[in-house]
């Protein structure tokens, strides 16, 4: 399970900086270059993206699994705004995470141990 989550967390470092990551300094380049350049880096993305979820079906539903990355996705996200773009961290963050949260208590709820 472990493994799931460690290829989740490196491919969406890639898919936040495809996605993002020219939005910082290359606004004056051509479109053209920059989607090439994002393919290039969402390449590295679906190396351990495909992987991960291939691993992670055997311990996962594909509900906990998106679950799962969809968490990663807005930890990563949030620290991609505050550290590469300089974008200040707002209670939202906060807030959608609280509802990440609430996302995981549903998806995993029939798993959790019963008192």
């Amino acid at each position: 399970m472990l493994k799931t989550v460690i290829l989740l967390i490196f491919s969406n470092l890639f898919m936040t900086f495809a996605w993002y990551g020219h939005l910082k300094n290359m606004n004056g380049k051509p479109l053209f270059l920059i989607i090439l350049l994002s393919w290039g880096i969402a390449f590295f993305e679906y190396v351990l993206q495909v992987p991960a979820n291939r691993i992670g079906i055997h311990h996962f539903n594909l509900g906990q699994l998106k679950v799962i990355q969809e968490i990663i996705t807005m930890i990563i996200f949030a620290g991609f705004a505050f550290f590469y773009m300089r974008q200040p961290l707002k209670l939202d963050y906060l807030w959608a995470g609280f509802c990440l949260v609430g996302a995981a208590y549903f998806m995993f709820r029939g798993d959790l141990p019963h008192a």
